[in-house]
């Protein structure tokens, strides 16, 4: 929800301004509803920082009630209140799925026992990120709160992929011989799409600020205004496309049909996502772009590991087999 501005569309959680059901218009919240919500916040980041400071992080503590934003107030904007709502309710659906699939997978623990670990892992993982999502929320979108977020909804994908493919695992066996290369370029392509993914977090949380500073005016000029994590993020992304184009070289050395459809949506992705940085970059930042930047960035890593995962399983028939390419 940071993608579209909306993370403070509900400065409260789990409820929605004190409701299970949010407000349509400004005049169903009290005159005072700003100070209201930050005092509810500060009191909770208090007792954040209290527990905090008795596990003995106290200088996280300090950063969490020391920093600015949570002393800062987002006024009532409907749109944005009921696209953060809709968030949760998205969550809260992808829980009760994950809950199932855990109650599917006991049946695995006769078999292979690894799949209902992994998808009781995927539910507990689902869990904090509830939890860290209120932690988001009280401290007013802090940046290291934003990133971690991120970044463990990544994780939470990529495990729920491969539990459902360990799931499956017959059917995604495939013919071809073993890839020591293509694999390690796989491990190492997911890995820079996700740091990737997690300096364009940083970017957009610089976004705010200058947006912040700048009373969003003058949006031609926040890209001037950016600090060093954008020119990183952009100089990446340059290695970023040549790693893609070189695994996709190897993966079409395979000649398998799977491993062929999955490249070509693999490259497409990166494709949309450099057209769109370049037209962001180039044209003040287009709103409606934030969002789908990272929404494509997100399917990327998950194609990604995707081919990862049927790699694996080819890999592993053909370890097995006598006559291994190696």
């Amino acid at each position: 929800m940071r993608s579209t501005g909306s993370g403070m569309g509900c400065p409260d959680w789990p409820k929605c301004f004190g409701s299970w059901v949010p407000p349509t218009d400004v005049n169903q919240l009290p005159e005072n509803y700003l100070e209201v919500y930050k005092q509810k916040r500060i009191e909770k980041n208090k007792q954040l920082a209290a527990r905090l400071d008795k596990l003995g992080f106290a200088e996280v503590s300090a950063a969490i009630f020391s920093h600015p934003s949570q002393y800062i107030e987002t006024e009532f904007n409907a749109t944005k209140t009921w696209i953060e709502y809709v968030n949760r309710l998205v969550g809260v659906l992808i829980g009760i799925f994950i809950f199932l699939t855990v109650i599917y997978a006991v049946p695995f623990l006769k078999g292979d026992s690894m799949v209902f670990w992994l998808a009781l892992a995927s539910l507990l993982l689902v869990g904090v990120q509830g939890w860290l999502g209120s932690i988001v929320v009280s401290t007013n979108l802090l940046p290291v709160t934003i990133t971690i977020h991120m970044a463990l909804a990544l994780v939470l994908v990529a495990l729920l992929q491969y539990t459902v493919a360990r799931a499956q695992k017959d059917t995604l066996v495939r013919g071809f011989p073993y890839k020591p290369k293509v694999n390690g370029m796989l491990w190492v392509v997911a890995i820079i799409t996700f740091v990737q993914i997690l300096i364009g977090t940083q970017v957009r949380e610089e976004v705010d600020l200058v947006a912040f500073s700048m009373n969003g005016a003058n949006r031609e000029n926040w890209i001037d205004a950016l600090g060093i994590n954008f020119y990183i993020h952009r100089s990446f992304s340059i290695l970023v496309l040549a790693l893609h184009v070189y695994l996709a070289y190897l993966l079409y050395k395979l000649q398998d049909r799977v491993v062929m459809v999955w490249t070509h949506a693999m490259l497409l992705l990166v494709a949309i996502e450099i057209v769109l940085g370049i037209v962001m970059a180039y044209f003040a930042i287009p709103a409606a772009l934030q969002p789908l930047h990272l929404t494509f960035a997100a399917l990327l890593f998950g194609v990604q590991f995707q081919l990862l995962i049927v790699h694996h399983y080819a890999s592993r028939k053909a370890l097995q087999s006598p006559v291994a390419v190696r």
